[in-house]
């Protein structure tokens, strides 16, 4: 079936911090802005780490919305609605429900798309006190059925904005996210100075992700230890966040000081992925779980926690990957060691990774965004 495109979509974020939500936003701008759709990436402050990562065609609108956030941010998205009235306004990380209140207040035709990244209640459990206790999936409650449609990143993100609002599953589209781009596969090739990786060296166990509390690294940590107590390998964590210093500290308690690296947040994180032996992802929640997609992509092995929610789906279940408990450093310490063991079949993970393409996920958002297309259902099968 042909759809007729809408003319333009504005998508708004946040800001452009370091996180798959923000990357995924990123690449879906791009996937309209090469349909030869205008776009606009429309931020409330103009801050982060993928601020330099706009992609060609999309123009970077900053809202500079200051203290007090949700008001400011809220009045600044009704100010931009009333004068440039997208067909679309695509929402994602708007816990409060920024973009149907600055509709509401705007009075315009603009259609609301909330796009819900993240497990809320696990979001909401892990950052308690920062998240205004029981406010904030009230707000959820009450403000997220006003958007015109909401978009989940996995049936398990979809099933937890079903329980919140009260909203039946029929009422939300499930689309994974445009995890796998032409760039990306070709910064997959670029070499990597780093002497862990130089041939005949041991095999690396790469982990990919901002160092919070949802990433559980302690875990993957403790299952390195038991790993390497069986046999020579190395622990790589890509990214930067506030449990660095405790990081640290269990690793030198560990006695990994040697074998483990925390390089910090690296813009090529796709170079690593393909040349690591094992990719390891241990969150204790995901929304979807980017970065389990790229490393299908790069045809590395994976080894994941069976979270809420995203990986499962990724892995169809443990077919293209293993899955372990959240917070049990055995099963995963075991896990990634029979996945050295076995063969690699790389082919057959990059065969998985293309329903997460650029292409094919532009696609189903736009099936979605077509004015005549209200009955949701999952296209990510």
């Amino acid at each position: 079936m042909s759809f007729t495109y809408p003319s333009f979509i504005s998508i708004f974020l946040p800001a452009l911090e370091g996180g798959g939500a923000e990357r995924a936003m990123l690449h879906l701008a791009q996937g309209f802005a090469q349909c030869g759709i205008k776009t606009n990436l429309v931020v409330a402050e103009a801050e982060g780490a993928y601020l330099d990562m706009l992609p060609p065609g999309v123009k970077l609108v900053n809202l500079q919305a200051k203290a007090p956030v949700l008001v400011s941010k809220t009045l600044a998205l009704r100010q931009y609605l009333q004068q440039v009235q997208p067909d679309i306004l695509l929402s994602a990380l708007d816990i409060a429900s920024s973009a149907t209140w600055a509709k509401r207040l705007a009075g315009v035709s603009t259609r609301v798309v909330m796009c819900v990244q993240t497990n809320l209640s696990q979001q909401f459990r892990d950052h308690q006190p920062l998240t205004g206790g029981k406010i904030r999936p009230q707000l959820v409650r009450w403000f997220y059925p006003w958007a015109d449609q909401i978009v989940a990143a996995s049936e398990g993100v979809a099933a937890n904005v079903a329980e919140m609002t009260n909203l039946s599953l029929e009422q939300i589209h499930v689309i994974y996210n445009p995890v796998v781009t032409p760039a990306m596969q070709a910064k997959m090739q670029t070499p990597i100075a780093h002497p862990w990786f130089a041939s005949g060296a041991p095999p690396v166990i790469l982990g990919v992700g901002r160092l919070v509390t949802q990433k559980d690294f302690p875990t993957l940590i403790r299952a390195f230890a038991i790993l390497r107590q069986q046999r020579k390998a190395r622990l790589m964590i890509l990214g930067e966040g506030d449990q660095r210093s405790k990081l640290e500290a269990l690793i030198q308690d560990l006695g990994l000081t040697n074998d483990v690296a925390l390089p910090g947040f690296v813009e090529n994180p796709y170079a690593y992925m393909a040349k690591a032996s094992v990719f390891t992802l241990s969150s204790i929640f995901e929304g979807f779980g980017n970065v389990v997609a790229e490393a299908l992509a790069a045809g590395t092995p994976v080894v994941s926690t069976d979270c809420e929610s995203g990986p499962a789906e990724i892995l169809a279940n443990g077919q293209y990957g293993k899955l372990v408990p959240i917070r049990d450093e055995t099963a995963l310490a075991s896990a990634i060691a029979i996945t050295l063991e076995q063969p690699r079949n790389s082919n057959r993970l990059q065969q998985r990774a293309e329903a997460f393409s650029l292409n094919t996920v532009t696609q189903q958002y736009l099936q979605v965004l077509h004015p005549e297309m209200n009955a949701p259902r999952s296209l990510a099968s």
